[in-house]
C-alpha cells in the first residue's frame, strides 16, 4: 500500500511539475512574442515618422503644413519611451489635420515623385494601426496568463516586467487611409 501511494505520489508531482514548465514556457513565449511585436511597432512607427518628416521637408506642401508634420515628426522620433505614445498621438493628428481632405493628398501625388512619396506614407499609416494591434493583442494574451493563481503563486513570470498596453491615437487621415 505504500508503494502504491508513494508510486501515485511520484506521479501527481510529475503532472505538477510537467504543468508548470509548460505554463513557465508559455508565458516565456508570451513575453518573446510581446518583445517582437514591440520591435515591429517601433520600426513601423519610426517609419511613419521618417516618411512624414521627408514629404514635410521636400517642399511640396504649404509652409504651415510642412513646419506642423516636420515638428511632430520630429517630436515622435526624439520623445522619451514614456512620453513616446502623447508624441506619436500628436503626429496621428497632425497628419489627419494636413491630409484630411483628398485635395492635398492630391497635390502630392501630382508632383514629380510623390505619386511615391504619397503612397508610403499611406503605407506607413495604415500599417501603425496594425502593429499596435498585434502588440496590445500579445499584452493581453500575458496579462491573462499571469493573472492566474498558478502563476502568481510559483512565481512563473520570473523578474520580467508586467507588460503594457501601447496606448495612442492611429487614427489614419481618411484620404491616406484609403487604398489608391
Amino acid at each position: 500500500m505504500t508503494v502504491t501511494f508513494i508510486i501515485w505520489a511520484v506521479v501527481v508531482l510529475v503532472a505538477i511539475g510537467l504543468y508548470l514548465s509548460w505554463t513557465a514556457g508559455r508565458l516565456d513565449r508570451l513575453h518573446t512574442r510581446i518583445d517582437a511585436a514591440r520591435a515591429a511597432l517601433d520600426a513601423q512607427l519610426l517609419r511613419r515618422a521618417s516618411v512624414t518628416q521627408e514629404l514635410a521637408t521636400s517642399g511640396v506642401l504649404d509652409p504651415a503644413a510642412s513646419i506642423v508634420l516636420y515638428e511632430a515628426a520630429h517630436a515622435a522620433r526624439q520623445s522619451p519611451q514614456d512620453h513616446r505614445e502623447v508624441a506619436e498621438s500628436e503626429l496621428s493628428t497632425a497628419l489627419r489635420a494636413v491630409f484630411g481632405e483628398s485635395v492635398q493628398v492630391e497635390a502630392v501625388r501630382e508632383i514629380p515623385g510623390g505619386q511615391e512619396a504619397a503612397s508610403e506614407l499611406a503605407a506607413a499609416v495604415r500599417r501603425v494601426p496594425m502593429a499596435r494591434r498585434f502588440h496590445n493583442d500579445a499584452v493581453r494574451a500575458a496579462r491573462a496568463l499571469r493573472r492566474h493563481r498558478t502563476v502568481r503563486w510559483f512565481r512563473l513570470a520570473g523578474h520580467a516586467p508586467f507588460p503594457l498596453a501601447f496606448e495612442m491615437d492611429d487614427e489614419p487621415p481618411v484620404a491616406l487611409a484609403d487604398r489608391p
